[in-house]
This record gives structure tokens, C-alpha cells and sequence, in this order.
């Protein structure tokens, strides 16, 4: 995986063979690095919109078709291992019985309130255990893995001194809650929420790729990252050429994914591996994974959602995401010796590549689950050399340019589906004044 923080400013290096990994990580900085502290909102926050109720539910059938595991779970069934679900929170489901309060930058709750039914619907798709009643229905990947529940955005708050405010989460919450589930003990972090700007944007988030850094580096956590959405109200603010690897073709950046050098994005396919239209393509994509018609479980009713509260299918990056860190969990119980980065490098290497070996759209392809828990590694040298380029590092902004970019430090905080909420639009605009380091 190239270090890449894709701004189209940036300069292609060369075109390599994918997969690489980097032999020698930036140190961690840790003037940018949030304290370890336990979540807490940052400001006073009260909730302005009605929680989900069970209606989304009620569509869902228990017989759902899941994903042949059988064989996957013969070897492991991801017993031993913690997820971190850093989202909007993670609800008590009868079908997560290793549910970790985890805490809330939201309101003053332990991260296991979800009132915008986002987050329980990623966490079942890491580890939902089987229905009795059902048990050919939906099952999680991992379905004895633990999940590390910690609500950081929500759609339904705002802060209190803010009525015009839509939402609450930022980059900054953002940072602190991966440094938390780092310090917490996660052996994996999901994220499936992305702050999505123009490429002409200057995105304040250094906060983010430290605690990223700190994560994969020091504490030795895979961090799997949505793609991001096109495509719809909330979403990213337009499409990046799906045929290309070259950093000038970047209309849009997104954050984490950017920093590709530590998180291992995913965008989406349909059933039959084709990659999804609304999928945000970009040189930082990794791997793709189904993240059409979902179902997983629902936050306010005790059963499964396989439809939004506006009757809109289930669909996004979002839910791409929490399949590949259902199998990066697989792959760390099965194999407690590998470090993160050979994870990371092990679902690449076992995926189904492309005819070309990694596009933007699929990065390496479609995840191979069996393959990657039984498999060997596949040897770099075996993938068809590739167009993915190395991208040389961002230099931010110097202060007081002239003409620089807008500035945005608390964008955020898109989750990625479609037909269901967005968390808070980037605020463009604000201004920043000189930063160490700038």
C-alpha cells in the first residue's frame, strides 16, 4: 500500500507492482497525536431528530441468504479477537453477545446507544452469531469476535449552542476515537464514515493520520476504511475517474482512506462482483466487498433491516467495509503472529484480482475470505504489474499564501450509504491560522 494523502496538486512518482507495503513508516508525531483520554462529547450536545424505530426492520426475513462460511469457520470463527466499530454507535442486540461498551463523543452515554441505526448495522456485519430459530439466515463474518462499540457521529445531535448545526462528529473526534480503541486493546478498527471534500479543499486533519500512525505502528491494529458514496444527498460531492490512478484525475479526496499507508479501504461490488456505481474510485482503494442489498441487524427492534427508514435498500461502502474487517478478524485469530501491515497485505494479496492486477475502482479485487484465513500469501511478484502509482506526501500550505485553499479542520463525517443518513456536510470556509509545522 503507497502512503498516499491524494490531493491533486500531488506528483506521480512511478507505477508500480501492488501490492507494496512501506518498509519504514513515518515516525509518529506525537505533537498531533489526540491524548489518551476517555470519550467524551467535546461540546454539549442535544438530540434534535426522532431514533430510529423498528419499522426499517420489518422488511428483513429471517432466512436472509448469508455468505458460504462453513469452511472459513471450520478454521475460525474469530474467538479472541475485539473489532472496534468507531461509528454511531452500536445498540444490545440478542445476536452480539460480546458487546463492549466502548464510550460516546456524542452524548453521555457508553456507545452503546444508536439513534441513528448506522453503526449496529455495520457491527452485525463484523458478528452477528446465527439465529437459532434461523440458523441458514444472516450471520456475521466473525460471529465469536468481540465488537468495541464507540459512538463518535451521529445525525440526530447537535451541539446545543448551535441549532443550525445538522450533526456532531468531526476529523478531530475522529482521531481520538482510534486512539482510544488503540490504546483500548482492538486488534481491528472499522471505520465506515469518510470526511469527503473537493480536491481543491485543504483538509486539517493531520490529528487523524497520526492517531493512524499510532494505531497500525505502534499498537499493531488493522484500520479498514469505507471508500465513500456518490451519488446521493450527503455524499461525496462528485465522481473521481474510475479508470485512472494519476492524482491529477482527483476530483475528490477522502479521509481516512488517504492515508493509505495505514488503512486498508474498501469500496463496493453487487452480488456478482461488479463494481458498484455509487462506489467513490480513487489511488487509495485496496479491496472491494459486496456493499449492495445488505442485511444486518436492526438498532431499535430485535430483529434484522435490510431496508433504510425511507424504504430505500441498504446499500454503500459503508457496508463494504465491515465485511473485510470481519475477515481481517478471521485472519488475526487464525494467525495471531502476523503483524498488521501483513494482514493488511495478506487480504490484498488473497483477493481476486482484476485483469490488471489493482484498478481505483477495486484496488486489488473482490475478498477471497477462504483464501485469506487458509491460503498462503501470494507472493508480490505473481500480481500483474499494475498503474497504481506512488504519490509523494502532501506539503501543507504555507502560512498567509496567498490564494491557498480553504481550510477545514472539522469536516466530516459522511457515512457512506445510500438512501440513509449523512452525518454533518464539510464545513468549507473556515479559515486556519498558522500551525506548528506549517
Amino acid at each position: 500500500m503507497s502512503a498516499v494523502r491524494a490531493l491533486a496538486a500531488l506528483t506521480v512518482l512511478a507505477a508500480v507492482t501492488a501490492p507494496t507495503v512501506a518498509a519504514a513508516p513515518p515516525a509518529v508525531d506525537d505533537s498531533l497525536l489526540p491524548p489518551a483520554a476517555p470519550p467524551a462529547p467535546p461540546a454539549p450536545t442535544l438530540r434534535h431528530g426522532d431514533c430510529v424505530d423498528g419499522h426499517a426492520g420489518l422488511g428483513a426475513a429471517e432466512s436472509a441468504p448469508r455468505l458460504d462460511l462453513d469452511s472459513v469457520w471450520a478454521l475460525t470463527r474469530g474467538a479472541g479477537q475485539t473489532v472496534a466499530v468507531i461509528d454511531t454507535g452500536v445498540a444490545r442486540h440478542r445476536r452480539l453477545p460480546h458487546l463492549i461498551p466502548g464510550g460516546d463523543y456524542v452524548s453521555t452515554q457508553d456507545g452503546t446507544a444508536d439513534c441513528d441505526g448506522h453503526g449496529t448495522v455495520v457491527a452485525g456485519i463484523i458478528a452477528a452469531q446465527p439465529d437459532t430459530a434461523a440458523p441458514t439466515g444472516f450471520t456475521g463474518i466473525a460471529p465469536d469476535a468481540s465488537i468495541l462499540a464507540i459512538r463518535q457521529s451521529s445525525n440526530k445531535f447537535r451541539v446545543a449552542t448551535d441549532a443550525a448545526q445538522a450533526g456532531v462528529g468531526d476529523v478531530d473526534t475522529l482521531a481520538a476515537a482510534v486512539r482510544f480503541a488503540a490504546d483500548f486493546g482492538a486488534g481491528v478498527i472499522n471505520i465506515s464514515s469518510v470526511a469527503c471534500l473537493p480536491a481543491t479543499a485543504d483538509l486539517d486533519d493531520r490529528a487523524l493520520g497520526a492517531a493512524l500512525a499510532y494505531a497500525v505502528d505502534v499498537k499493531n491494529v488493522v484500520v479498514v476504511s469505507a471508500a465513500g458514496n456518490v451519488g446521493g444527498p450527503g455524499q461525496c460531492p462528485e465522481a473521481n475517474p474510475g479508470d485512472s490512478a494519476a492524482a491529477a484525475d482527483v476530483a475528490v479526496v477522502v479521509s481516512p482512506a488517504w492515508y493509505d499507508d495505514y488503512v486498508l479501504t474498501v469500496g463496493s461490488v453487487d452480488a456478482d462482483g461488479a463494481p458498484s456505481a455509487f462506489s467513490l474510485a480513487g489511488p487509495w482503494v485496496d479491496v472491494a466487498a459486496p456493499g449492495e442489498h445488505v442485511v444486518s441487524l436492526a438498532a431499535a427492534a430485535d430483529g434484522l433491516v435490510d431496508r433504510s427508514a425511507h424504504d430505500d435498500p441498504l446499500s454503500g461502502t459503508s457496508y463494504a467495509a465491515p465485511v473485510v474487517s470481519g475477515v481481517a478478524a478471521l485472519v488475526r485469530a487464525r494467525f495471531p503472529a502476523l503483524t498488521a501491515r501483513q494482514v493488511m497485505a495478506r487480504i490484498e494479496d488473497s483477493a481476486l484480482h482484476p485483469p490488471e492486477g489493482w484498478n481505483p475502482t477495486v484496488g486489488h479485487g473482490v475478498v477471497d475470505v477462504l483464501a485469506a484465513v487458509s491460503g498462503p500469501s501470494v507472493a508480490a511478484a505473481a500480481v500483474p504489474p499494475t498503474a497504481r502509482p506512488t504519490l509523494a506526501p502532501p506539503q501543507p500550505s504555507a502560512p498567509g499564501a496567498g490564494g491557498s485553499r480553504a481550510a477545514v479542520r472539522a469536516a466530516l463525517i459522511c457515512l457512506g450509504l445510500i438512501g440513509g443518513v449523512a452525518v454533518v456536510a464539510a464545513a468549507l470556509g473556515r479559515s486556519r491560522g498558522p500551525v506548528a509545522g506549517d
